[in-house]
């Protein structure tokens, strides 16, 4: 049976992580969301997987859209952990950003949308 839980071990919170995933992170887009990932290398050790959303008050003045926003990305990936961490791996840490000023119509837009970005990050198997 699959985890869908989203424990606060998982989520990304302290400064030093986020400035660290800003400078040596790698950017991946995908219609309206955005994502920056660092990955376990030798020369970053990442201890475990560190999962965080964002949406800009650019977009949506408004804290209450804001707030739904990120219910939705954060859902999103709750339900789909496997196919992130089989994407990315188990030791990384990743923010996830709405990048449109267009309110998502409903969630399985936004689901739709996080599984295609993670499956253009998937290498290709071989038949």
């Amino acid at each position: 049976m699959t985890n869908f839980k989203y424990p606060r071990a998982e989520k990304l919170k302290k400064d030093n992580e986020i400035t660290l995933l800003f400078e040596k992170g790698k950017w991946r887009t995908c219609g309206n969301l955005r994502i920056i990932i660092l990955k376990d290398k030798p020369t970053l050790p990442v201890e475990a997987l560190k999962f965080g959303v964002s949406v800009s008050k650019r977009y949506f003045k408004k804290a209450v859209y804001r707030n739904r926003v990120k219910r939705l990305l954060r859902e999103s990936y709750r339900l789909n952990k496997d196919l992130f961490k089989e994407a990315f791996g188990e030791k990384t840490i990743a923010m996830m950003f709405w990048v449109s000023p267009e309110m998502p119509a409903k969630f399985q837009d936004v689901e739709e949308q996080f599984i295609k970005l993670c499956q253009s990050n998937q290498p290709q198997k071989k038949a």
